[in-house]
């Protein structure tokens, strides 16, 4: 019915071998981290989405808790706590992540300075790029 990866290397993957197998229609297949290669398949229309993470927000959420902690201090600008196997309640900041589509390429990556719609567009994605209004 769909494909949950964990990251969009091994949609990549996943989609190579359903091909290969010859299921059509493919199924969503979603991926994470929003790699150049996962966002043209997604123009492409292979790939469903992509879990983005913004990236200011998360370096300056770790270069707070960083020097803080440099400084022998406690983490600075935590929000919550999370558990790990071995840890319970690590000081944290979760930092929301954004569901990427053909829809919001422009208003994320794009606009973020990720990629540029060139690096995006290419020749081969040229046609899937226009037909989402992105080049």
């Amino acid at each position: 019915v769909g494909v949950y990866s964990a990251n969009d290397g091994m949609a990549g993957g996943i989609i190579t071998a359903l091909k290969a197998a010859g299921v059509n229609p493919l199924p969503p297949v979603t991926g994470q981290d929003a790699e150049l290669a996962g966002v043209q398949r997604i123009v492409a229309g292979e790939q469903f989405m992509s879990v983005y993470k913004p990236y200011a927000p998360e370096a300056e959420a770790a270069a707070k808790m960083a020097v803080a902690l440099a400084k022998g201090g406690k983490p600075e600008g935590t929000t919550s706590t999370v558990d790990s196997p071995t840890t319970k309640g690590v000081p944290s900041v979760l930092i929301p992540v954004i569901s990427l589509t053909k829809g919001n390429i422009k208003d994320t990556v794009v606009k973020d300075g990720v990629y540029t719609v060139d690096e995006i567009c290419t020749d081969k994605y040229a046609a899937a790029c226009a037909a989402i209004g992105l080049k």
